[in-house]
Formats: structure tokens, sequence, C-alpha cells
């Protein structure tokens, strides 16, 4: 008896633990992100991965990035950037923006669960992922502009 009461107690902290858990994870984070190129400005939905747990998960797992949405990469500070597609099932296109905001590198239909390294050495603020297909969509190119608050741009 002792050791059935034992199971269910242990049972319903380790159900608590989980739910606790669950509780504690905030909802990502959604801002807005202009793209301006030579042709026009677009609007999207960002969500920030603005700290080392979410960078490191990134989109992993997922299997739809919608095309007006995107992920924002935040490195706090430039620098260099390598980025996989580890565990991410849809291919994407990746921004290396700058802090002044201007794409200093474009990466177009990454392969989905590659291993290999997408990479700029150039001291970047941080990579936007977006659905592959989104570069070409809004003739995207380098130097074009990103208008976020973490990047040093102002709306003109």
């Amino acid at each position: 008896m002792v050791k059935v009461r034992y199971l269910i107690v242990a049972f319903a902290l380790l159900i608590m633990n989980v739910h606790c858990s669950v509780w504690a994870q905030e909802p990502p984070r959604i801002e807005p992100i202009t793209i301006s190129t030579a042709t026009a400005s677009t609007m999207l939905s960002a969500e920030i991965a603005d700290n080392e747990e979410l960078r490191q998960r990134g989109l992993m797992f997922r299997h739809i990035l919608p095309p007006d949405q995107a992920m924002l990469f935040d490195f706090e500070v430039p620098r260099p950037a390598a980025m996989w597609m580890k565990n991410t099932y849809m291919s994407l296109d990746m921004l290396f923006v700058r802090e002044d905001g201007t794409i200093a590198a474009l990466a177009e239909n990454t392969v989905p669960k590659s291993l290999d390294t997408i990479s700029v050495q150039e001291p970047v603020r941080g990579v936007i992922e977006l659905a592959a297909g989104t570069v070409k969509r809004l003739s995207i190119h380098k130097n074009d502009k990103v208008f976020h608050r973490i990047f040093k741009t102002k709306e003109e």
C-alpha cells in the first residue's frame, strides 16, 4: 500500500513539473521587420531569437514558415555567423545583416536537415530566416536594407 501511494505521489509530482515547465515558457515574441529593396518595401512579422536557447532552436522541427513571417536571430553584438539546417524540415532563405541594417550576404533555398554550415565571415548583427523563394520573390539583394529596432536604421 505504501509503494502505491509513493508511486501516485511521484507521478503527481512529475505531472506538475511537466505542466510548470510548459507554463514557464513564454510564447515567442513577434515584432515587425521591413525589408527595403530597390523596387519596394515589405513588412513581415518576425519571431525574435535573442537568447542562446532560442538561437540554438531556431526553426528546427517546424514544417511550415508562411511567406509573411520570418525569424530574426539577434546576436546582440556583430560577429561572424554560421547557421545550419539540422532538424529543420523546410528549405529557407537567409539574410546576414550588418549592424547598420544592410544585407551583407544571402543564402537561398537551403537544404533541409543538412549539417553543412552556411556562414559569413564579415561581422553581422543578425540573421533573418525566410521561407525559401522569398529572396527571389521580393528581389532582395546584397546591400538592401532591413529596418528593425536592433539595427542602426531610421525610417526614411
